[in-house]
Order: C-alpha cells, then structure tokens, then sequence
C-alpha cells in the first residue's frame, strides 16, 4: 500500500471511523439513559401522588377528632332534641372552614342523619344519598370494631379508631372517613357499638389538584375515568380498600431525560471531528461536577458536625469530643461540662421575631469563643437557645472564673438590627471524677445543676453536688402530684381578685386565680406549680378548668365582668376558640362579661392560631387585655398592632411610686398611650392609699391589689354583693 494511503488512514479514516462509531455509541448510551431517566421520573411521581392521597386520608381523620372526641359533642347528639345549630357549627360548617372538607354526616345509631351537607347540597338526606353506597359499608365495619372495643391503631396521637376509604360519589373520587363521637374525658356513659358518627367528605379533584399541581410542579394533573386514560400520560391508580379501580389521577408525564437527549443531540451531529470538542467539554464537566460533589460531601460533613446557625459544634460533635477528652485525661486533669441556657431569650423571639433571635444566637456564640478561648474548651450548640462547654482545667477555681466571665459576657447588653437587647446566662456545671468515662452521664448532671442555677434566680451558675438529684425527683413529683389534682379537682380551686374604679371605687369586676392546696404540703403557690403546668403542658387542663369554674361563678353576680389568664400555649391550640365559647354557652354567660388576659409572648406566635383564636372570640364581644404591660421588650413599639382592648400597668412599676427616680412619669406615659389609642388601664398590686391617690390624678381606669382586696373565694364575692359591700375598703 502507498504510503500516502497508509497516512491516509492512519490520520484521517480510521481516527473518523473511530469518532463516527463512538458518536453512535454515545448516542444510544444517552437514549437508554433518557428513558431510563424518563421512567424513574415518573414512577417517583406517581408515588408521590399515591403518598400525598394516603397523607391526606391520615389528615381528614385527626381533623375529624378535633370536635368529634369531646364531651360537648357527646352530650349534644345523645339528647332528646339534639341543637342542630351547634352540630352545624361545631361538627360541620366548623370543618368546611377551617380544614376545607366538602362534606360532613353524623349517623345515629339508628341510622338517622342529624346532619348532612356535600358540596353545596344543605337538604342532609339528598346529600346523604350521594355518599351512601361508599359510607353505609363502612359504618357496618366501624360499629363492629366499636362493639367488640377494638382500639387497634390507638396511641398519643390517634385519639379514636376510625374507618376511611376511596369511592366514587357520582362521577368524583373522594376520601370518605368516619370518626366515633366519643367523650374526651371518659365520664360520659356510652355504649359501645351505639356511638353516633361522624363522616367527613374531601373530594380528591377540583381545587385538591389544583393545590397539588402548584405545590408539587404537577403539569395539567387531573383526574381521569378508567378507559379515557392515554399512554401518553403518566397516572397513579386510585383503588378503594377492597383493591377496586375507581380511575386515575394523571399528568402530564415529567421526562427530564428526553429534554436532556433532545439538547445534546445537536452536539451529537457534528459528527467526529466536533467529538473531540465534545469530549473535552465533557470531561471538564465531569471535573467540575467531581470537584462539586467533593465540596458537597465536605459540607455535608460539615453539617454532620457542626450547627447550621452558629457554626459551632453540634451535639453528636460535642459528644464525641467530650468522650475522647475523658478517655485520654491525665490523673491531674479537672474536667468539666458546662451546661448553658440563655434567659429571657423566648421573648426575644417572641416579639422581636425569628430573623432577630437568630442573630442574637450568632452573637452570643461568638461571645462564647471569645470568652473561652482557642484552647480552653470547646463550645457547642446543643439546640433552641442551649449550648454546652467541655472544659479541662488545672481547678475546680478556674472552671468557677470561666463560667463567672461567661455570665458576664452574655450579660452585656447586645445591640441586634437596631434593637437594644439585654438578656442573661444560667449555666449548671458537673465536674468529671477521676473514674468518671461516661460523657453521657456527665453532661446529664450539668443539665440538672442548670435546672437548679435557673430556680434560684438565673444569671449565675451552679455546680452539681448530689442533693441536686433530689430537686428533679421532687419536680417530678410535683409535676404527678399536680396531674392527679386536676384529675380529682379537690384540691384545686378558683379564688377571686376585685377590680375597682379608681374613679370612685366601686367594684367593677373580678380576676379569677387558680389555687392549688395539696394535701400533705399546704398551700403551693401559682409562680411555683403553673411553670410546670406549661412545661408539661398540664396548662391547658388546668386554664380549662380555671374558665368553666369562673363563668359558672360570674352568671350569678349581675354585670361583673370576670377576667381569666390565657397562657400563650392555650391561645397556640387551633380549638381553643371552640371551647371558650362551647363553656360561655353551657354556663349561660354573656361574652361581654369575659376577659382574656393574655402576655406578649402570645402575640408573637408564627403559626397564626393566636391571632385566630383572639379574632374570633373578639367578634362575638369577649375583650382582651394585654398583662404585664411594659416589661416586654417592645410594648410600647408593638402598641400600634396589639389586638387588645385593656393594658394592665404591673406591680413593678408601681411600686416605684415616691422614691428618688419613681416611675410616676413612665406610668403616665402609658396610660396617655393607652387613651390615645382607645384602651382602658387596670394598675395591679396597690397595696398603700398613696399609690391609690396616685394612679386616680394620672387618670387610670381601673385598680386592683392588696389594699383595696386580697382574692377571696366566691362565696366571699356572693357575700360582698348581697350586703352591698361594692365599694373598697380604702
């Protein structure tokens, strides 16, 4: 063969013979890659719509129990002439509002329909009609498990048992479940297999897709009969339990993989000599997405460490580094764990908001480095507004001067996006004994000795000694001795505080107080018992309890109003409107007679149920009052947007009033503000007749505190007005 063939071949036919036959190759790697990638994409799409129907199945059946399991419930549906307005309410137009169901039933057990509506349809028989064939099988089966008490799939967050199914109502898929009318307490007598129940309807198209296909990126979702449905779209079968197909939900098929072919294809067709190109472009892509996930699973591990926040270690870094710390200590070594706590922080997010709090846990961390040092300790972040510090010291005095300059650092006043900001530092300290491996154990007992430096006062630290083991036994205790109190209400009762004009000192109202009187420890006051009802959210019970005993009380006493305290975990219940107004109705109590006494940190909920709850008990006439007015930390500020109709002036400032720098103008201050924006003012803890004299010539509304009348139980206020006893003592 000629040389110049040879050349020929070597540098041009056989390098394009190459390129024209790994181009080919390519492209058939790239078209079994897109459908691979096609058809991934859709059967991950498809489990998410079978997930989403399942999700919301579980959703529509705690909804459910919401108002079905309640002892009101109960005892409305078990009367002779049921109030078919409250079930209209409370059981029906209760959840097409606030959980957007298109239909609600209740079933006696004798089959009678006490009240329907579907879809627009108000005549409850015709409307039952629509759904019966899907619902009466399911009925049969729910009074069977309720008969034989089956509460298979009872637990803390499942309250009732319940039965749930997919059918066709008319030409619509829809969830159909059933809920049990059951008593929330247990003290209403039913029999079982004869409870009423409730049906509620949620048809699985309409505006049920259109929310899905905006949230999920779901293009033209619908739903589609059995037989009208096209190969060409992606579908995920709706079957009832039975495994019947009732049709589809289905899509416009998402091919991430065919769009990626048709965009490479053009690239593909220049043919050998562009493959070179191609390749190149390639691989520096490859590079560039190697180094990308490097970086990825950098941070990844990062993350695994270390907090998003703060950039400090987490709390599985912090462990780890503790154990290696205590498994390789010198005889000589005094190693420690500090347990931190930020105080007052929680209002800091609850009225200056999230973004804040956030900024000031950054620079409270940084404080934290600083204070410690490259080589002193480590500082964690363990979670909310709680760090730890492993520290190894040459004594236990050296640990005590560090956690001295941590209070102090943390102290100093913080200045974040314009907002002065004071807040504190508690911190509990557990000192490692020379045997001591278990970092577990250890950090167990600085979060105890933290528990004891917050209830001696905050702003300090304390070191863990043994006795302290003691002190959470008895707040356990506490916490069980107060449980049974309110289960046998003996030992609980309301005392009621007399509200007085300041004008002319007649009585105006009262303030109910709970009381607790245990029966081996006397009397236990509220600052004492009512931070553990919040923390164990005991709170909602006991203010239950507090408001049914206080309206009862206040029917009989002419045109008192009666004010009762809402903590902000009771407002944060999305029912917790429903049951005020379910206890004013059974206790025959005018609203306007009520007020709700509620704090900042309230205000400040992100989830919006406060707002709610306040606006709709404001509509029907119940007013609100905003307590401890002015030591928040932007009461003044937040004045303008505050939902309230009273400002109550605390005892602090009061007490202020006739010494050098009293508060007598600051006082002033806010009771001008409060007339400016059309509020009234109550003064709390007036306990000398010049602070009396005082808050009447700065034009306060309203009064109330030891001079005037200590709380007294109700019978003491029945005694006051049958002998007309409506004017103060001082």
């Amino acid at each position: 063969m000629p040389a110049g063939q040879l050349r020929f071949i070597l540098n041009f036919a056989v390098p394009l013979a190459l390129a024209m036959g790994l181009s080919f190759a390519l492209y058939l790697t790239l078209t079994w890659s897109a459908r691979q990638s096609d058809h991934l994409a859709q059967e991950r799409q498809s489990q998410l719509v079978t997930l989403i129907v399942s999700n919301m199945q579980a959703d529509i059946a705690h909804d459910q129990e919401s108002s079905s399991v309640w002892d009101d419930a109960v005892r409305v549906v078990m009367s002779e002439t049921p109030d078919r307005e409250w079930l209209e309410n409370n059981l029906g137009q209760w959840m097409q509002t606030y959980f957007q169901h298109d239909g609600a039933f209740i079933v006696s057990p004798k089959g009678d329909i006490l009240l329907g509506f579907l879809d627009g349809q108000t005549d409850r028989h015709v409307a039952y009609a629509r759904i019966a064939d899907v619902a009466r099988p399911l009925i049969e089966k729910l009074r069977s498990r309720l008969a034989r008490q089956d509460n298979t799939g009872v637990d803390d967050h499942v309250l009732s048992i319940g039965e749930s199914d997919i059918g066709s109502i008319g030409s619509r898929p829809a969830i159909v479940s059933l809920k049990p009318i059951i008593s929330d307490s247990g003290k209403v007598e039913q029999v079982p297999g004869r409870e009423f129940i409730h049906i509620a309807v949620r048809f699985l198209d309409g505006s049920f897709l259109d929310t899905i296909g905006r949230d999920y990126l779901f293009e033209n979702l619908r739903f589609t009969p059995i037989g009208a449905i096209g190969d060409s779209q992606s579908r995920a079968p709706l079957r009832t339990v039975s495994g019947k197909l009732i049709g589809y939900l289905a899509w416009a098929p998402f091919r991430p993989g065919t769009a990626v072919l048709s965009n490479a294809t053009p690239f593909l067709a220049g043919g050998a000599v562009l493959l070179l190109v191609l390749t190149g472009l390639l691989g520096a892509l490859a590079w560039r997405r190697s180094s990308h996930l490097v970086r990825s699973r950098r941070q990844l591990e990062n993350m695994a460490n270390s907090d998003g926040l703060t950039s400090l270690p987490n709390r599985a870094s912090f462990s780890r580094h503790l154990g290696a710390v205590l498994a390789k200590r010198q005889p000589a070594d005094t190693v420690a764990v500090l347990y931190l706590d930020l105080d007052r922080f929680k209002e800091v997010n609850d009225t200056l908001g999230h973004p804040v709090g956030d900024a000031l846990l950054v620079e409270v961390a940084a404080r934290l480095r600083e204070t410690i040092g490259p080589s002193a300790g480590m500082a964690a972040r363990v979670g909310g507004d709680e760090f730890t510090v492993a520290v190894a010291a040459a004594d236990i005095r050296a640990i005590e001067r560090l956690c001295e300059a941590l209070v102090a650092a943390v102290r100093r006043p913080f200045v974040i996006k314009g907002h002065p900001i004071t807040i504190g530092l508690s911190a509990g300290v557990a000192i490692a004994e020379e045997d001591c491996r278990d970092a577990s154990e250890l950090t167990r007992k600085a979060d105890i000795a933290l528990y004891h430096a917050k209830t001696a006062g905050r702003n300090r630290y304390a070191i863990f000694g043994t006795h302290m083991d003691e002190l959470v036994r008895a707040r356990r205790e506490m916490e069980q001795d107060l449980r049974m109190a309110l289960e046998g209400r003996q030992q609980i009762n309301v005392h009621y505080q007399p509200v007085y004009s300041a004008k002319d000192q007649t009585l105006k109202g009262v303030e109910a107080l709970v009381r607790w009187r245990h029966p081996q420890k006397g009397a236990i006051p509220p600052d004492v018992f009512i931070p553990v009802a919040e923390e164990t959210r005991l709170i909602e019970p006991l203010g239950e309890f507090v408001l049914r005993e206080a309206c009862f009380a206040a029917v009989h006493w002419g045109d008192l109003t009666v004010a009762v305290n809402a903590s902000a975990i009771e407002l944060r219940n999305e029912t917790y409107a429903m049951r005020v107004l379910s206890t004013l109705n059974a206790a025959g109590l005018d609203p306007t007679r009520l007020e709700i006494e509620i704090t900042e940190s309230a205000l400040g909920d992100d989830s919006d149920h406060c707002k709610r709850n306040i606006a709709a008990l404001r509509a029907v006439g119940i007013r609100f009052a905003l307590d401890d007015f002015g030591t928040g930390f932007s009461s003044f500020g937040r004045l303008q947007s505050l939902d309230v109709d009273r400002i109550k002036i605390d005892k602090c400032f009061v007490d202020g009033f006739g010494k050098p720098g009293g508060n007598e103008e600051i006082v002033r201050a806010m009771i001008k503000l409060a007339q400016a924006k059309g509020l009234r003012t109550t003064a709390e803890g007036i306990e000398t007749p010049e602070q009396n004299a005082v808050l009447q010539g700065l034009g306060c509304d309203d009064l109330q505190g030891y001079l005037l009348s200590r709380p007294v139980p109700a019978e003491a206020i029945n005694a006051m007005l049958a002998d007309g006893g409506l004017t103060a003592r001082a």
